[in-house]
């Protein structure tokens, strides 16, 4: 699963998911309220904290559908180099 600062971002842009409400992680991102300016400030947000930069490929509405696939797209990206 993924880390307590990674869900508490992803809190912060979600409108439309209540304070105790779960976040489950096959959940449509769109569907909790985030829109694309939503989305521009999660990617912000996220870059920052865990001190990366998104590639192009993963700047796409795939990258952002679901809690899931968000933090595997983050991971692969700050996973140091073999």
């Amino acid at each position: 699963m993924w880390d307590e600062q990674f869900e508490e971002a992803l809190r912060r842009h979600l409108p439309f998911l209540a304070p105790d409400e779960p976040l489950e992680p096959d959940t449509s991102l769109r569907e909790l309220g985030l829109d694309s300016l939503g989305t521009v400030e999660l990617l912000a947000h996220l870059e920052s904290s865990y001190d990366t930069r998104f590639q192009d490929d993963a700047l796409s509405l795939e990258s952002f559908a679901t809690p899931a696939v968000l933090w595997e797209t983050l991971r692969v990206m700050t996973e140091p180099a073999a």
